[in-house]
């Protein structure tokens, strides 16, 4: 398809006809869309819609059956969560598991080196600059040297999201990193997730703060019962019945 000023660009990322089964159970069915590059894209739903299957389908962690993930051009589906990493596809998690027995320097050097293929080789002086560029960017750096125990939530939260921008990802999926914090809390994370939008990362928000999900996204996709049963603008999405009888309950 052409616009008038040129071919359109090809997708970041490619869902096509994804479906997950456990069991008798359909968590995905037949699930397809297109994700462009630079996009903020927000996944709402009712719990067990299957927002958290769709992204360990995306990130590895599940296998789809039938359906494909392409990412970048490249088939992906077959690939193994940290092959998928190391293609640039991050995600943070709504629980943070920190490693409690490091400092948060300490976590974020175990990120960069998980990211870094076998053939790198990339000077300890140069790996430090690099992770103190991170945590400086999320607001941690005078918590470097902090042990992770001693973190708030929302610093928790700040360098969960740290370990997945140490991946140096093109897609990020952030799950629910916002889940309770407080309202200058929500602010705070989704500022660091609006800048890092800004820096040619395409960012898949799960979120079930609405208003943040609002603010962030360019395009809002609703699953229910596993299907998807509205994409669109916020506004478009938020106007549609059939997503205010099954995530508002009106």
């Amino acid at each position: 398809m052409m616009s008038p000023t040129g071919p359109e660009p090809l997708p970041l990322l490619r869902i096509a006809a994804l479906t997950k089964r456990f069991g008798g159970f359909t968590a995905l069915d037949n699930v397809s869309v297109d994700i462009r590059p630079g996009e903020r894209f927000g996944l709402i739903g009712p719990n067990g819609s299957g927002k958290t299957t769709l992204i360990n389908c995306i990130s590895g962690a599940f296998r789809t059956e039938p359906g494909t993930v392409v990412f970048r051009g490249e088939d992906v589906t077959r690939l193994p969560p940290h092959m998928r990493t190391r293609r640039g596809i991050a995600r943070s998690f709504q629980i943070p598991r920190p490693f409690k027995s490091m400092t948060v320097a300490e976590n974020l050097m175990v990120a960069l080196d998980f990211a870094t293929v076998t053939d790198d080789f990339i000077p300890a002086a140069q790996r430090r600059d690099t992770m103190m560029s991170i945590l400086t960017r999320m607001g941690l750096a005078s918590k470097a040297d902090v042990s992770a125990t001693k973190l708030s939530q929302v610093e928790l939260r700040k360098m969960e999201l740290a370990r997945a921008m140490a991946t140096r990802p093109k897609l990020l999926i952030s799950d629910e990193a916002m889940a309770g914090l407080s309202s200058s809390e929500v602010d705070e994370v989704l500022d660091l997730l609006m800048s890092l939008a800004g820096q040619d990362i395409t960012v898949i928000m799960i979120e079930h703060i609405m208003q943040a999900v609002m603010r962030f996204s360019d395009r809002v996709m609703c699953l229910d019962a596993g299907r998807i049963i509205a994409i669109g603008t916020p506004a478009e999405v938020m106007a549609n019945q059939r997503v205010q009888e099954a995530y508002l309950g009106t």
